[in-house]
């Protein structure tokens, strides 16, 4: 199939999806649908192709995508460094298994919980925001006797031209000290005067599904400028620079990301011929992929419950999930491929609104999906390229529990999260009687 399909996915004989060989149907009988379905191959081919892609650089998966345990221990297992975003996501980590020494701690608004747990598991990297948070961090490495080694996350002044809400590198942003406004220097010259705060070097991102490599090109020339500057200025030459992440992927057949190969290579040559014109020694290159890791590896199952047709206006397909399992076409108005999933049809494709089954007119699926003119009650729809921003940012809304998601490779099948319960969903209320 693939497209924005994974690796594996593909029609058997009587025309039902599989995805490493296991049909949809026995998946959506086995585990219950809402249901997301990782192909464990496509996860770890991307896996691999961010290392060879990039080659003599460390590709930290951000977890923030999707971080659960044992999605944790596949990129880990492939070589890859974690950045995590607050002490939820150090946590999991830390269950994984994974070295303390790969991880990477960011976060706009970390509180000094989520810094003293660092420092005290040993957390490779941490990325500074803030003045305040150099002062915090300071006094705590401080009360451990501990040297912290950290980057500055600069807000370079780039804009991706994406999305408003996934735009990061823009003058006008909540994370990092804004270059253009002076903070970045500010900041880099507090961190000389600092004795348990150690600036080895910098950070910066610019945003997220971006699908061309200027963004990416012009980052790593500001990047690499601004830390000629600081060796010219304060003789002080920063060895590491972190480049983010941010590549797009497909969601759907009119979606064109570029390929991994041809992004490394632009970040690469353009780091060697800068550092060449500039004298600067080539640093230690991190990049960060979340969705283009995790994103594509995963889709979502759904069962059709009700189909209204609204003669001359919109045919409205509902499906049992809905907002609380994948809440990115209301927050970003994106858009996924959608199939069904347990047969094919003949029948003309007809352009339907796939919604979930919350209280909000918002709560769409995909508007204006092309589905079998037959397509009825009891049918099930798959959605593409569901590993990212779902299951991390998965609600109760409407108390529905949170779905299940299961691993699957070679026709086997290995449970990766269980269903919540209606007693998971009152776990937490205290009665007043």
């Amino acid at each position: 199939m693939p497209g924005p399909w994974p690796l594996t996915a593909e029609r058997d004989d009587a025309g039902v999806l599989t995805i490493a060989g296991v049909a949809a149907t026995d998946l959506a009988r086995e585990h219950g649908t809402p249901l997301w379905v990782v192909d464990e191959a496509d996860l770890r081919e991307r896996c691999r192709r961010y290392r060879e892609g990039f080659p003599g650089v460390d590709v930290a998966y951000a977890s923030k995508a999707w971080c659960t345990v044992g999605v944790l221990q596949i990129v880990a297992e492939e070589g890859l460094w974690i950045d995590v975003a607050s002490d939820g996501e150090l946590h999991t980590a830390l269950v994984a298994g994974v070295d303390p020494a790969t991880l990477i701690l960011h976060g706009n608004n970390k509180s000094d919980r989520e810094l003293d747990r660092a420092l005290e598991v040993g957390v490779g990297r941490i990325v500074v925001d803030s003045l305040d948070e150099l002062e915090r961090l300071e006094r705590l490495a401080g009360a451990r006797d501990h040297v912290a080694q950290v980057w500055l996350r600069i807000t370079p002044g780039i804009d991706a031209h994406t999305h408003e809400y996934v735009r990061t590198g823009h003058d006008d942003a909540k994370f990092g000290f804004t270059l253009s406004l002076g903070l970045a220097d500010e900041a880099f010259r507090r961190c000389l005067d600092l004795v348990h705060v150690e600036v080895v070097g910098v950070h910066a991102h610019i945003g997220s599904q971006i699908f061309g490599t200027d963004p990416f090109i012009a980052n790593a020339e500001v990047m690499l400028d601004l830390l000629a500057r600081w060796r010219d200025e304060h003789g002080v030459v920063l060895t590491e620079l972190n480049l983010g992440g941010g590549m797009g992927i497909r969601y759907t057949h009119e979606d064109h990301p570029v390929e991994v190969a041809r992004y490394g290579k632009a970040v690469l040559e353009t780091v060697a011929e800068r550092c060449d014109v500039l004298g600067f020694p080539q640093p230690r290159l991190v990049v960060e992929p979340g969705r283009a890791i995790v994103g594509p590896s995963t889709l979502t199952l759904y069962e059709v419950g009700t189909v209204k047709p609204l003669p001359g206006l919109t045919t409205w397909v509902s499906v049992d999930g809905g907002m609380s399992d994948n809440i990115r076409p209301a927050l970003y108005d994106a858009e996924h491929e959608v199939a069904l999933a347990n047969r094919t049809s003949d029948a003309e494709p007809h352009a339907v609104t796939v919604v979930g089954k919350h209280c909000e007119s918002g709560d769409l699926v995909r508007e204006h999906a092309p589905l079998p003119g037959d397509l009825a009650v009891g049918d099930l729809l798959a959605v593409a390229a569901t590993g990212a921003y779902t299951e991390s940012m998965a609600s109760n809304y409407n108390r529905l529990p949170r779905p299940a998601a299961v691993l699957v490779r070679d026709g086997q099948v290995r449970p990766l999260l269980r269903r919540e319960s209606l007693d998971d969903l009152v776990r937490r209320d205290i009665p007043l009687s």
